[in-house]
């Protein structure tokens, strides 16, 4: 009896510990739920645990979307038209996903976890200034927006990943906006990728709906812990940060290393 509510108890702790990271940090808990899938909650496809994932990540952003709108002024004509352009990217990068062996497709994983580790090691910078996507901007900012969405989405579609990481940039160099601006921004572009890749999975199969559901039980439950945490540990923020980005470069070379012995053992 013990052993049938593991699975559950386990992936509801997932979405608790994913839920806590992105509270207290502010990105990097969706890049933990493939692994944990995998690796704790012993999901045995590669693929249905990228789905997964991705239904969670969506869901968790939309929830963060609600709470950021409440509270701060949110460039949606920029963030739309990148969110819309990326879930393009979204679908063909699902699509080359479960194509793709599932062993060298945890590989891959592993490398863009070490790289986004080493992103979030780099300052990051708060300058930029307040841009809005107008008539007069358009002819700028509407081909970078574009480039640079379809670029990220495909990158998110393939791993199941919100891509926070890469959004947030993606949208400082399209536009110009600052950090907090483009922070808040890239929840619309999450939620719209995840929604993709998640709709692209389930169209094969290859969601487990009672899982996805545990873990966005456990990322509400731990989005509140987070919270209360988040306020005794705000002067703390950038060692928490730099000791997460380790955990996240250790585990990307956990994982790689796992697929490659599999693939090629």
């Amino acid at each position: 009896m013990i052993a049938a509510f593991a699975p559950a108890a386990l992936a509801l702790g997932s979405g608790v510990v994913i839920g806590i990271v992105l509270a207290l940090i502010g990105g990097g808990g969706s890049i933990l739920a493939v692994p944990l899938l995998v690796y704790l909650v012993g999901m045995p496809s590669t693929h249905a645990a990228v789905g997964t994932a991705a239904l969670a990540v969506a869901a968790n952003a939309a929830v963060g979307l609600g709470l950021h709108a409440r509270r701060t002024r949110i460039h949606w004509p920029c963030a739309t038209v990148f969110s819309v352009a990326g879930v393009g990217g979204a679908l063909l990068g699902a699509a080359v996903g479960k194509a793709t062996d599932g062993q060298k497709l945890l590989a891959l994983f592993g490398l863009v976890m070490i790289v986004v580790g080493a992103l979030m090691l780099r300052s990051k910078r708060a300058g930029g200034d307040d841009v809005w996507l107008t008539r007069e901007s358009a002819p700028r900012l509407v081909p970078r927006l574009v480039g640079l969405g379809a670029g990220v989405g495909a990158l998110s579609g393939f791993f199941g990943i919100g891509g926070g990481f890469l959004i947030v940039p993606g949208l400082m160099m399209a536009t110009g906006m600052s950090l907090q601006a483009a922070t808040s921004a890239s929840l619309i572009a999450v939620a719209a990728f995840g929604l993709a890749s998640a709709s692209s999975y389930a169209w094969s199969g290859l969601i487990d709906w009672p899982t996805a559901g545990l873990l966005i039980a456990g990322g509400a439950v731990g989005a509140l812990l987070g919270a209360r945490a988040n306020a005794l540990l705000a002067r703390h923020k950038t060692i928490l940060t730099r000791l997460f980005a380790g955990f996240v470069i250790a585990a990307g070379l956990y994982v790689s290393a796992r697929g490659l012995l599999t693939l090629y053992g």
